[in-house]
């Protein structure tokens, strides 16, 4: 999951801003792009489901695939989309950001294993010191590269990052000169299984920290409650139906491993790397929990030190996120980033 930003994101984010109060409306659109935590969007569009509860609320909604993760927040964050999966950091450093009201609609999982650092012919984490680093510059990758480093009492300054496309990582880490990669599946897969790859650290030593979301437009989200519902409703139909066993789980994550590129025994190794929440209740139970405030408190101050909330901004805190305690962490007059746990609460309690 790879993060890029630029002024033009910024302007249409504020001309959004402008357009004038939101309202409910008949018809919804959701971007989405390929991961192993966001694979049942696609599987729930194509199976029928999310038109399901769309139906059962009256609305109609469209999952649009992008093949381009970061345009598709791009593209949210202009307003083309009412919502988009993304993950935590990215949702601050995007939208949030750039001035658009976002609410974490649903808490799917966290990496637990999906993101690492892979050092070629050494064993321990101490050994980047000196090394050029090859990753996807201010993206996931790098924040787990900057939290890495900080465990060993290392700091970005005793290495060199190397910014290097995710299309491009597996084939230089097979180059004599590349020595040290952080990247995540299913490219991390591809990079382990070479001579000489060792995993030094990975996401499962920070857990909780790299979360996937889904993430809607908070005057949307306010104006129609029927789209939280519709969406909330067939994720956890989809979560229970991979949970469930037998014949029909295997079969649809058969489908959603065949339509990110690999097979079921591949998909079912990151699911393995995944903290999928299942159920709704451990969502709620963790979106809750102080981990969540803690991580972006993490987050937002690397984000802030690689120049990720904006060029004027003063430190931080410069944005304020709001969650479900009432807490709010950076500023409380600006507050663009919210972790709502209602509409899991009601999938949690069987009111949907």
């Amino acid at each position: 999951m790879t993060f890029h930003r630029t002024v033009t994101v910024i302007t249409l984010a504020l001309s959004v801003l402008l357009c004038g109060q939101v309202h409910a409306q008949d018809s919804y659109k959701i971007a989405w792009s390929i991961y192993v935590g966001w694979m049942p969007w696609g599987y729930a569009q194509d199976a029928g489901i999310v038109d399901k509860w769309a139906s059962k609320y009256g609305i109609e909604i469209e999952l649009v695939q992008f093949n381009d993760y970061v345009e598709s927040i791009n593209q949210y964050t202009a307003g083309e989309f009412d919502g988009c999966t993304m993950t935590n950091m990215d949702a601050l450093t995007i939208p949030a950001a750039g001035g658009v009201d976002s609410t974490a609609l649903i808490v799917g999982d966290f990496s637990n294993g999906n993101d690492a650092i892979v050092l070629k012919d050494a064993q321990s984490l101490a050994d980047i010191k000196g090394q050029n680093v090859n990753l996807v510059e201010l993206s996931v990758s790098h924040y787990v590269l900057a939290r890495a480093l900080s465990t060993v009492g290392l700091s970005e300054r005793d290495v060199r990052v190397v910014n290097t496309s995710d299309a491009d990582m597996v084939a230089a880490f097979t180059s004599s000169d590349v020595t040290a990669v952080v990247t995540w599946n299913p490219l991390l897969g591809e990079v382990t299984s070479m001579p000489g790859a060792n995993t030094v650290f990975d996401s499962s030593m920070i857990p909780g920290e790299i979360i996937d979301l889904m993430v809607i437009n908070t005057e949307t989200a306010r104006a129609d409650p029927r789209l939280g519902k519709a969406l909330t409703g067939a994720w956890y139909e989809t979560m229970a139906l991979m949970a469930s066993g037998g014949d029909a789980a295997e079969n649809a994550k058969t489908a959603m491993a065949e339509a990110s590129g690999t097979d079921l025994a591949g998909y079912e190794a990151q699911l393995a790397a995944t903290q999928m929440f299942y159920d709704p209740a451990p969502a709620v139970e963790f979106v809750r929990s102080p981990v969540v405030q803690a991580t972006m408190e993490k987050v937002a101050e690397f984000s802030f030190d690689h120049g990720l909330l904006g060029d004027g901004a003063p430190d931080s805190g410069v944005v304020g996120i709001a969650y479900p305690s009432g807490k709010i962490s950076g500023s409380s007059q600006n507050v663009k980033l919210r972790f709502d746990d209602t509409y899991m609460n009601l999938a949690a309690r069987g009111e949907l």
